[in-house]
């Protein structure tokens, strides 16, 4: 069987602490997308295949879908020790999904 990433040592508490920045992220996103969404109205969500899911399933379920999704996909990764990909996703989220949103609902 072939090990992928690593189990022990300073590598699992880098593997936790990215996949729990990860989640508190999608959460993160999920909230100040709900508000922005309530807010501005459905256009105001610049992924259309979030907007897609929003439009047929309603607003809050819509996005709920997308984030237990995108939350299950990052346990996966974590599980699978591709700890490197799940800061990465954390760090995306939070400068490309989190800070623009900030901006929109709060600085402007």
């Amino acid at each position: 069987m072939v090990k992928v990433g690593t189990r022990t040592g300073n590598g699992r508490l880098f593997g936790d602490l990215a996949v729990v920045v990860f989640l508190l992220a999608q959460v993160s996103d999920g909230v100040l997308t709900y508000i922005g969404v309530s807010t501005y109205g459905l256009a105001i969500e610049g992924n259309p295949l979030i907007g897609w899911l929003m439009m047929v399933l309603g607003e809050g379920p819509g996005l709920a879908a997308a984030k237990v999704t995108a939350g299950g996909f990052g346990i996966a990764l974590h599980i699978a020790g591709v700890h490197k990909a799940v800061a990465t996703l954390a760090g995306f989220y939070v400068v490309v999904a989190i800070a623009p949103w900030v901006t929109i609902l709060y600085l402007v």
